[in-house]
């Protein structure tokens, strides 16, 4: 090959790699740029993980009858020690120790309520008030993820702590249950407290809360990850609720969590039973 043609294939390789390599740069810009742009409009990066109902009532199987300490122990011996447990404060709102009817295991479903900045209604004519909260609970603050709610759903609320608003009431509550909802869990406020205790529906929350919805707070996403308690709870994830508060249990690590809990809760029956006929005490659901 003589010099003239080396050049001109040198020259050609160098200007199609130069083209490549400008192409290239290009995509890169062009990604980097959209996703720049994405971020700027908001981005998610924990993803929602979707299990059909099967999939759910086969995983509440593994953990039915079981305690939160006994759950707590179980998180602590596959290493996830301090992680799920609910803030104390987060508590029942009524007990039942007869047949422990406050206590529940569910599947998270999940709502986020945020306080608003749209200003509240003000002075006007009874009839404009009405509207203008039925708009608002039907445009800013409505209930969507109640159609999630099927059989052993749990769900979860994140909502403004400070806020004196009950954005969980005693018909809300009750329509929840009657839609397969085993027990409500949120780290804020609910009003209608005495109606929610005569209908038994498990309520773990924070303090109660008067005010209605309209001119308070917004729901800003339904069935995404949320912290409630000081734990992050993703949709999916187990929750168990008792007496002694709540714990979050990852999907991922829930079955290995059920089957060491449940042998803490065998053991703790049996030792107790022995005792039980030491002290003359009668046996009872907490031993059987």
């Amino acid at each position: 090959m003589n010099k003239r043609v080396k050049h001109s294939a040198g020259t050609f390789l160098a200007a199609f790699c130069l083209l490549i390599n400008s192409q290239v740069s290009g995509q890169v810009l062009e990604e980097k740029a959209s996703t720049t742009e994405a971020l700027r409009r908001g981005m998610n990066f924990i993803p929602t993980p979707v299990y059909s109902e099967a999939e759910d009532q086969r995983l509440l199987e593994l953990f039915k009858g079981l305690r939160v300490a006994d759950v707590a122990d179980g998180m602590d011996a596959v290493g996830l020690q301090n992680i799920g447990l609910m803030d104390p404060d987060i508590h029942p709102l009524w007990r039942d120790t007869t047949r422990f009817a406050h206590r529940f295991v569910g599947i998270a479903v999940t709502a986020r309520y945020v306080p608003t900045q749209k200003p509240p209604a003000g002075a006007r004519p009874t009839e404009d008030y009405d509207r203008w909260a039925g708009d608002w609970y039907e445009r800013l603050s409505g209930e969507l993820f109640a159609r999630l709610i099927r059989k052993g759903t749990a769900l979860v609320i994140e909502d403004a702590p400070g806020a004196d608003v009950g954005s969980i009431g005693s018909y809300n509550i009750l329509e929840w249950k009657r839609l397969g909802c085993v027990g409500v869990v949120t780290d804020a406020t609910a009003r209608d407290t005495d109606e929610i205790i005569v209908e038994r529906v498990p309520l773990y929350f924070r303090k109660p809360g008067r005010g209605i919805r309209p001119g308070r707070n917004e729901l800003e996403s339904v069935n995404r990850p949320v912290v409630c308690g000081g734990v992050l709870v993703v949709p999916g994830d187990v929750i168990v609720a008792d007496g002694d508060g709540v714990v979050v249990v990852p999907r991922a690590r829930a079955e290995e969590v059920a089957r060491y809990a449940r042998k803490i809760m065998e053991a703790d029956k049996a030792g107790r039973r022995d005792l039980y006929k030491k002290v003359g005490l009668k046996e009872d659901p907490t031993i059987k």
